[in-house]
């Protein structure tokens, strides 16, 4: 009986580890989400003069928000589509009045982007990709020399790039770390009193560090 017993047991073992062993395994492949945080900047573009012994003029904070996307494994590839919804801290001094990369005292409010990504194994559990797609922000003008934001805005419009690494914690979750550019070309404002002007061409860039904390489902 006890014979019996222990073979039924090695027997359960048998079939359930490789069955345990492919659940555990990461698939890059499916629907995901997830939460960024990370650097950023944004800034005068390389055709702007900044002709005031401020070489850079920019706005720098945190940038905060929440991602999904969906890939497909093609086997040692990976290709996928994506969108973020992002805000940030960044905004102009209080104490600093010159013009701040082209839009006077504003802070960095919401940011829109959906574009696609493709990359590569480098280890079953590690993927590196790159990305790029279209982004549309919003930069909030401040009233003064204070922080309280007005209902004028501007909206920007362009196109971002970027490259990371994909790292899988287990089959389910992952954790990334990833480099993104943004270029702002056209823009328009949003007034206060709910007129909106035509659209006019800008030069802003825009730098970011950022790190997710995912769920693969």
């Amino acid at each position: 009986m006890r014979k019996i017993m222990v073979a039924t047991l090695l027997a359960g073992s048998a079939v359930a580890g490789p069955a345990w062993a492919q659940d555990a395994a990461p698939t890059f492949t499916g629907p995901r989400v997830e939460a960024i945080l990370g650097y950023d900047h944004t800034g005068a573009g390389s055709s702007v003069d900044n002709d005031n012994n401020r070489d850079d003029q920019s706005i720098d904070g945190l940038l905060y928000g929440v991602g999904a996307g969906y890939d497909v494994n093609l086997g040692s590839a990976v290709v996928g589509v994506e969108g973020e919804f992002t805000d940030s801290t960044a905004k102009s001094s209080r104490t600093d009045f010159t013009d701040q990369f082209g839009f006077g005292r504003v802070k960095q409010g919401r940011d829109l982007y959906v574009g696609a990504r493709a990359g590569i194994l480098a280890n079953p559990s590690t993927l590196v990709y790159v990305k790029g797609g279209y982004t549309n922000t919003k930069l909030d003008v401040l009233a003064g020399d204070t922080n309280q934001e007005t209902d004028t805005n501007f909206k920007l419009d362009g196109w971002r790039i970027g490259a990371g690494v994909e790292r899988a914690i287990n089959a389910n979750t992952f954790a990334k770390i990833e480099y993104r550019y943004s270029k702002y070309e056209d823009a328009h404002i949003d007034f206060a009193n709910g007129t909106t002007s035509d659209e006019f061409g800008i030069d802003t860039d825009r730098h970011q560090v950022v790190a997710s904390l995912g769920w693969r489902f």
